[in-house]
């Protein structure tokens, strides 16, 4: 790995349409350190395992383990409660937005989303968590 690589952002992804994944790694590969797990349970046991990243972005509908879930989990952690977390949804129910947001998300975007938008979120996010 570079130096240029080692001082790059981490995101993690969580999705299980590989075309979505295609999409994110795509929109987001030149500027961040891009791991992709297809489910929660996956997510949450890579997270377990030490692999920390800086933002975390995932689907709200994922098998195994849904999004809410996961910020569920990760927010009743000592450890991982601080990791700011992104939720992608084709959903538009409010009611599963404000139920994500009051879980402990720090933003949520709906599906099909601006890429623009996306990174704009990303950046403001950073920002607050001091890693912009």
């Amino acid at each position: 790995m570079s130096i240029q690589n080692k001082q790059k952002i981490k995101i993690l992804i969580i999705e299980d349409d590989e075309f979505m994944q295609a999409i994110l790694e795509e929109i987001l590969q030149t500027k961040y350190l891009i791991e992709i797990k297809a489910d929660g349970m996956s997510a949450m046991n890579h997270l377990q395992s030490g692999n920390i990243p800086d933002l975390i972005i995932s689907d709200l509908n994922t098998p195994n383990m849904s999004g809410l879930e996961l910020i569920e989990q990760m927010k009743a952690s000592d450890f991982f409660q601080s990791l700011p977390i992104i939720i992608l949804s084709g959903e538009e129910s409010s009611n599963r937005r404000v139920k994500c947001l009051e879980a402990g998300a720090d933003d949520f975007l709906l599906k099909p989303f601006n890429p623009a938008e996306l990174e704009a979120r990303i950046k403001g996010l950073l920002r607050r968590v001091g890693k912009a």
